[in-house]
């Protein structure tokens, strides 16, 4: 039997084990999944007959090339920061990897040698990055087949809770890494180009510069800038393009609601703060707030950030218990970004009952024999339960499909790649379809860039 390795069997794993499993028999697999925690990987795999947890602990460098060296594939479900020491190890001992990491330069580095080996080592293919790459590509290249010539790219992803959970003034929980939310857009400005000209964003602006965006059936909603919009603009052969802009998307209000969190310095995570341990909620909040004998955390909170009564602005901060005095923080030597983070993890946790949603939106402006045009593209996925998440299902089917696709030689090319090729996301999106991820692409008068707030 051909062994297909799975290192972690984290959240995003759910999927990619029930479908390489669902496979395993018309395909000939064993499957071999390697986690720390042996407990998830045999939930995982239920008992299937052609599934095997082991324990791997990815730091036991005999553990971890003994795992490699017996399997036919590796993909790895790590945190990005510890794919490196797994794709040396595939070079070692020619092994085939795939990764929904984005691609870090220790891995890049390693292009010549995969080459060398005539080794695929697939990286990006989860959804965002992954499925993003592969339904943009796709429009773009029947545009530039046509003649067409790009001037405007948009791409916006969210990672948001599914309508029918959703249940708070918000309009959000978790459905990710908690952190990942809470530090959002620290570390460098927001840069995109519009109408030919480079634009940044600074972090204390960032979400008070928002697009707003409609998916039919779904309704409105509204877009921040990613960090960098431009790191695929050569990537995609969008040298020339007047306008790139990509953007991570919330239901409307919640950004205006978030910068409060910003304006006040709740959101940092450079530093930590004293006797954290021994903080309620309340002394949390009242640390950002200049000193009064008279008056209350609410009210300078209120007037520190020009906060009316009956603004539903309020009404979200309450909602978060933000001001209880009872409720302590327990976290020693944590930064405001961790505090803040459990604080939010007691109101935004998905119930077992709750269902997640993945929202991607594109938009494809072009020129073709003078006249411009513009295409829509838009894709949405519900979950079904905490295990087999939307998020874990637009993940994990476009990793399984394409190490099978690998394995069985119909995605031959070797190197460090992202799935941008008609070779590589051709094959992914029509299987992908079969499992109802699939974009709705529909013509529009062109309208340019949407200028809102932006």
């Amino acid at each position: 039997m051909r062994k297909i390795l799975v290192i972690g069997s984290g959240k995003s794993s759910s999927y990619l084990i029930k479908h390489l499993l669902d496979k395993s028999t018309e395909e000939n697999l064993h499957i071999i999944v390697g986690d720390i925690d042996i407990h998830n990987a045999n939930k995982l795999i239920d008992n299937h007959e052609h599934g095997q947890a082991i324990t791997l602990d990815v730091f036991n460098k005999q553990s971890r090339q003994n795992a490699i060296e017996n399997a036919d594939i590796v993909v790895s479900m790590l945190p990005a920061r510890y794919h490196i020491e797994v794709a040396r190890d595939c070079i070692t001992y020619g092994k085939n990897m795939v990764t929904a990491s984005y691609v870090s330069k220790e891995m890049e580095d390693l292009d010549t040698a995969a080459k060398n080996k005539g080794l695929v080592f697939m990286n990006e293919v989860g959804v965002d990055p992954g499925i993003d790459h592969m339904s943009a590509m796709k429009v773009i290249d029947s545009i530039r087949a046509k003649g067409g010539k790009m001037v405007l790219f948009e791409s916006f992803t969210g990672g948001l809770v599914a309508p029918e959970s959703d249940n708070n003034l918000w309009n959000y929980k978790f459905t990710w890494n908690p952190r990942n939310v809470v530090v959002a857009g620290q570390g460098s400005a927001a840069k995109f180009v519009q109408e030919g000209n480079y634009k940044y964003i600074p972090y204390h602006r960032l979400f008070r510069r928002t697009e707003f965006l409609e998916i039919d059936g779904y309704g409105r909603f509204e877009a921040y800038a990613n960090r960098d919009s431009l790191k695929y603009q050569s990537v995609y052969g969008l040298d020339h393009i007047k306008t790139l802009y990509r953007g991570t998307m919330r239901r409307v209000g919640f950004s205006r609601a978030w910068n409060m969190f910003v304006q006040l310095g709740m959101t940092d995570d450079s530093y930590t703060i004293e006797d954290s341990e021994n903080m309620s909620y309340r002394d949390f909040v009242n640390a950002f707030l200049p000193y009064s004998p008279t008056d209350s955390v609410e009210l300078k909170f209120r007037l520190s950030l020009k906060i009316d009564q009956d603004d539903i602005v309020w009404d979200k901060l309450e909602e978060l218990d933000l001001f209880n005095k009872n409720k302590m923080v327990t976290l020693k030597k944590a930064t405001p970004a961790e505090i803040l983070q459990k604080i939010l993890m007691d109101s935004w946790t998905l119930h077992d009952d709750d269902k997640d949603m993945i929202v991607m939106y594109h938009k494809f402006g072009y020129e073709l024999n003078g006249k411009m045009h513009q295409i829509d593209s838009t894709m949405v996925t519900i979950g079904e339960d905490q295990t087999y998440t939307a998020m874990a299902k637009t993940v994990g089917l476009p990793v399984a499909i394409a190490t099978l696709a690998i394995l069985n030689q119909t995605i031959v090319t070797p190197g460090v790649q992202i799935p941008i090729t008609k070779e590589v996301y051709g094959p992914i999106l029509s299987e992908l379809e079969a499992f109802d991820i699939k974009f709705t692409e529909k013509e529009v008068p062109y309208l340019g860039y949407n200028p809102l707030n932006v």
